[in-house]
């Protein structure tokens, strides 16, 4: 009796576990035919993905994240400076930011800038020096460009030699530019080259897409890069990313302030984080509107100060800067009691004048009259937009939005 009943159990036991076994290979085989970029694709979502290219030491040389909206085929990148500083939940006190990389790895630090940017950052790529080096020989070379020969004694005793010129380098070439280091050489200008690899590889991955891009071809791109996402996913960000036009981004940084924390120099963005959060709210809305005009542009703005308050011109001037705006001058305006700020569009561009209003919530624009190519067409200012600073202005944001949804006279 006791032996027929251990056999029952037993035999439940054994078709309990492969029918749990059965369970777990249906989900195993759903999850790896799932592609989560297509099921992005799905909605109206721009794509983000944070880059990282690592020393292969545990440490990322340079980080970007990557938006991109199909539709329209623009995209945008954000380079993010290692010493960004914050009170990291993942560390558990105030750091660098790079330091979660190193300590938590490349999903925590990815999560703790998606925070950072208040954004969903669902994809993440990593590649390892030595891998990048391979992948350049894979695509023929990256063209980068070198402002003066390099021929620098690393730290190691090394010597690391660059032509000058817009040059095309291969693997040992671009691991080269990566690394060295001139003693003249600012912490910035190292940031900057280390980004326009960044942008060399993803022209690169226009240029070769057809060869990067071929079936049989791929796998051995793909092996290259750490990644959350499976081959067929990779292939399909990859492909999208390929269509991004690299001489029309225009790569954005976290700006702030310099403060010395616990014997660390770190960078803590300005208003708290919120400008960032703004501006790739911003950014995200121009790549979803975007037309031909808006790619090619970078807008000029005049400042004038309308207020008695010093500096606002100068410190505005800054602020749009980190948006891309090309500030021809900052001012004081005609006179020092303007109520209201105002922006006077005098290209006629109602998208390109309400972008630059949404950004600081000024909705009092006006437009300036233009005349038409055929008449001679020629502008009153030197410049797209005038932005007259109001007492309105707190710096960052017109105080009320003055003038929302319509346009007014008021000064």
């Amino acid at each position: 009796m006791n032996s027929s009943s251990g056999k029952k159990k037993s035999i439940i036991l054994v078709i309990a576990i492969l029918l749990i076994m059965a369970a777990l290979i249906i989900v195993m085989s759903l999850s790896l035919r799932t592609n989560p970029v297509e099921e992005r694709l799905s909605g109206d979502h721009g794509i983000a993905a944070c880059l990282v290219i690592n020393d292969g030491e545990g440490n990322p040389l340079v980080t970007n994240v990557v938006l991109y909206y199909p539709p329209t085929q623009m995209g945008a990148l954000f380079n993010i400076p290692g010493n960004v500083g914050g009170i990291y939940s993942s560390l558990g006190r105030v750091d660098r930011i790079d330091v979660v990389y190193s300590e938590k790895g490349m999903q925590t630090y990815s999560g703790e800038i998606a925070k950072l940017f208040r954004l969903d950052i669902p994809f993440t790529l990593d590649i390892s020096l030595q891998n990048l080096g391979i992948l350049t020989d894979l695509l023929g070379g990256l063209r980068v460009f070198v402002p003066s020969p390099v021929d620098v004694v690393g730290p190691e005793g090394e010597r690391w030699l660059l032509p000058s010129g817009v040059v095309n380098l291969d693997g040992d070439k671009i691991q080269t530019y990566m690394q060295y280091f001139a003693e003249e050489e600012a912490e910035g200008a190292r940031a900057d080259r280390r980004q326009n690899v960044i942008i060399a590889l993803i022209s690169a991955l226009r240029e070769k897409r057809s060869v990067m891009f071929s079936k049989k071809n791929f796998a051995a791109f793909g092996e290259l890069v750490d990644t959350n996402m499976n081959q067929a996913a990779l292939y399909t960000l990859l492909e999208m990313f390929s269509h991004m036009d690299s001489e029309r981004l225009s790569p954005q940084t976290i700006t702030g302030s310099l403060r010395n924390t616990d014997g660390k120099l770190l960078l803590f963005p300005f208003y708290n984080g919120q400008l960032i959060k703004d501006v790739v709210m911003q950014r995200m809305a121009m790549l979803r509107t975007a037309n031909e005009e808006m790619q090619m542009r970078v807008y000029v703005v005049e400042i004038q100060n309308g207020t008695g308050t010093q500096g606002l011109a100068r410190n505005t001037a800054a602020l749009l800067s980190t948006v891309g705006y090309d500030v021809l001058q900052a001012v004081n305006a005609d006179r020092d009691d303007y109520e209201h700020t105002v922006i006077i569009n005098h290209i006629g561009n109602k998208e390109a004048a309400e972008s630059l209003g949404n950004f600081i919530t000024c909705y009092n624009i006006k437009d300036e009259e233009v005349r038409s190519l055929d008449q001679g067409w020629s502008s009153a200012a030197e410049v797209d937009f005038t932005l007259i600073l109001g007492s309105d202005f707190d710096g960052r944001y017109v105080r009320g939005g003055y003038g929302r949804g319509e346009r007014n006279d008021k000064n």
